[in-house]
Formats: structure tokens, C-alpha cells, sequence
């Protein structure tokens, strides 16, 4: 199974409250706080989506860990351009063929709750992101935290519709190894000759204020 988990929005340089402010009024919906990455040095805020989706917004914290992670470094580096989407992010059952294909395994990854749960999970491809921003990257949730998965966090107000990319969908396809590079029922991708730098140029949400694009 391969769907479309969430997408990642790298914070500008106003910070975390003043993107988060001005993402949930364009979209009409409540912030809910994330958590803090420690493996990644990363703090986010989540949008619940429907279709167990949600929208994260996330910011590099001055600490060890976001110069030693990927993901730390992806953040970083998209927040130091200006902020914005960052990457998409697509979940499957088993990483192994892409570590086969990539040469590496994947790396842990976990997010702490006040109460003192933890949402846990395996993912690989930030290198690949920062690379080529245009591809996903893959991730696997741990069993056991399926209700700890952020678009449960409160009831959705919005839905994904669809993602505007520009880069190949051939690309794309080869490195998710599939015929396709929008193998989602559900989610229209539309793909764009990039002008600049590859990646996501904006994303179409239903939400209480109408078809909002971001």
C-alpha cells in the first residue's frame, strides 16, 4: 500500500506563531500544537486532515540535532530561503525495496507528547528531498500508534485536493518505483515544467473558507 500522508511546510523568517497564524486564517482552521523532534532538532504544529491526512508545519530549534539529521537540515535550509513547502511526505508498509534502491536503511523517528505518549516511525528519503526537492519521502508508522497519528489530533476541518509540482513525473515514478508518480486515488498531482528549483509550488485544500490554494 503507498498513500499520501502529509506535507511539510518549512516556517519563514517571522517563525513558528506568525506562519502558523497566517496558514490557519487563510484556511479557515485551528492550529494544534505537534510536538518537538528530538532526533531531528524540529518543533511542528499539525493541521488535521481528512482522509488520515494532516499538514505540518515545522521549524529548526538551535540544537546538535538538526545539524547531525536530514531532516533538521531540510528544514533549515527551506526556512533560510524564505520558508515555505518544504516537501510531501508518502507512507507504505515496507521500506525495504527502497533501502535496497537507495543503498541505506532507514532512520527512527519520534515525536513526545505532554502526557508522555510517543508516536514512533521509520522513514528515508530526506536526502533525496534535499537533493531533489521534488520527490517524497517514505515513511513507515510504527504498529501500536495508529491513534497517535497527527490527523487525530482533533477533527478535521480541511481535505487535501491537490498538489501542483514542478519537476518529471517520470522522475518521480522511477523513485517511488511505480508506473505512475501520482499513484493516489484520491489526490489530483498536477505536474509543472520547473522554471527554477524543483518541488511543490502549491497545495489546493476544501476547507470552511472554500477551495483555498497555498
Amino acid at each position: 500500500m503507498m498513500r499520501l500522508d502529509h506535507v511539510s511546510f518549512a516556517v519563514g523568517p517571522d517563525g513558528m506563531d506568525a506562519t502558523v497564524a497566517r496558514i490557519t486564517d487563510q484556511l479557515g482552521v485551528d492550529r494544534v500544537k505537534g510536538g518537538i523532534h528530538p532526533r531531528f532538532g524540529t518543533q511542528s504544529a499539525i493541521i488535521p486532515l481528512a482522509d488520515h491526512r494532516y499538514l505540518e508545519i515545522v521549524e529548526v530549534l538551535d540544537h546538535p540535532s538538526a545539524d547531525k539529521a536530514p531532516f533538521g537540515q531540510a528544514v533549515r535550509n527551506r526556512s533560510q530561503i524564505g520558508g515555505g513547502w518544504m516537501g510531501w511526505c508518502v507512507t507504505v508498509d515496507d521500506l525495504e525495496p527502497f533501502e535496497q534502491r537507495l543503498g541505506r536503511r532507514s532512520v527512527p523517528g519520534n515525536r513526545k507528547f505532554p502526557d508522555g505518549q510517543e508516536l514512533t516511525w521509520q522513514q528515508i528519503g530526506i536526502k533525496g528531498l534535499i537533493a531533489d526537492p521534488q520527490v517524497p519521502y517514505l515513511l513507515r508508522w510504527d504498529e501500536g500508534t495508529e491513534h497517535l497519528h497527527p490527523s487525530r489530533a482533533y477533527q478535521p476541518q480541511a481535505q487535501l485536493l491537490r498538489l501542483s509540482i514542478a519537476g518529471d513525473p517520470q522522475r518521480v515514478a522511477d523513485w517511488l518505483g511505480q508506473p505512475d508518480a501520482d499513484p493516489f486515488d484520491d489526490v489530483d498531482v498536477d505536474w509543472v515544467a520547473p522554471s527554477g528549483t524543483p518541488g511543490i509550488m502549491s497545495i489546493t485544500f476544501s476547507c470552511p473558507k472554500g477551495e483555498i490554494t497555498i
